[in-house]
């Protein structure tokens, strides 16, 4: 599909079509719609590895967000399993190199300090807070424009009103998330331990978008995403510009 980056993981591309969001013969295809609102949702990126001995218990923090009141509405965790542990003895099967290169872009662009496991972001930003037991910062509401994802079938329509500047392009971000996902590390740090994750980035997509009557606007497919199955999925949009990753608007939810 024209303007669209995939960052699927490569070995699983024999799964394509496994979160289509595909009608069954004869019934109407469901409609699914997520909004933000037109106060900031904020993505909380923690970028993890199976291969990790520190990240389980980041891993096991960040499934609490199931069950907290703010999840997709004020905050959406995601977990990028990153490839860089690998060499240590254990292959990640959620790692992917375009998620490792994700973090790195956040180093040199001077919103982390350096690339490490387990690293959370809040907005873009680096969040050493979890290290300390803090509890998330509630943060200012700050208006930053509504966007609006809308899925009929498997075929995605968005829309993002921004409140400020919008010269610079914008893109869209599709994550298909994980939950319930269980495994038996056999090698590495984490030798012999049962890990449990939530919220994974099991395939992600990146959509180019064109400017109609005052927004930005995007077109595309769920069924071109490509995840092993989960138990229980969800997805998560944002809205970034540019070359930084940082979100500006996002939105989500459970998927049924």
């Amino acid at each position: 599909m024209p303007g669209m980056m995939r960052y699927q993981l490569p070995h699983l591309r024999y799964l394509a079509g496994l979160l289509a969001l595909f009608a069954t013969p004869c019934v109407p295809a469901q409609t699914l719609t997520f909004s933000s609102g037109n106060s900031q949702v904020r993505i909380l990126e923690l970028y993890t590895s199976q291969g990790c001995s520190s990240c389980p218990p980041a891993d096991a923090w960040l499934r609490q967000w199931r069950t907290r009141p703010e999840v997709w509405r004020s905050v959406i965790p995601v977990a990028f399993h990153v490839d860089y542990w690998d060499y240590l003895g254990w292959h990640d099967v959620y790692a992917n190199a375009a998620y490792s290169d994700r973090q790195r872009v956040y180093q040199q662009l001077g919103h982390a300090r350096s690339v490490y496991t387990p690293g959370f972001f809040l907005a873009g930003r680096e969040w050493r807070g979890w290290f300390q037991g803090a509890a998330l910062d509630p943060g200012v509401s700050i208006a930053t424009g509504e966007l609006t994802v809308t899925l009929q079938g498997d075929i995605l329509e968005a829309a993002y009103f921004s409140v400020g500047d919008t010269a610079t392009p914008l893109y869209l971000m599709v994550a298909a998330l994980g939950f319930d996902l269980h495994a038996s590390i056999a090698r590495g740090e984490n030798a012999g331990r049962q890990l449990q994750h939530d919220f994974v980035v099991m395939d992600l997509q990146r959509l180019a978008g064109r400017t109609h009557t005052g927004a930005w606007r995007w077109h595309g497919e769920m069924s071109t995403l490509a995840a092993p199955f989960a138990p229980v999925r969800g997805v998560a949009f944002w809205v970034a510009g540019g070359d930084d990753p940082t979100p500006l608007q996002a939105t989500g939810g459970w998927l049924p």
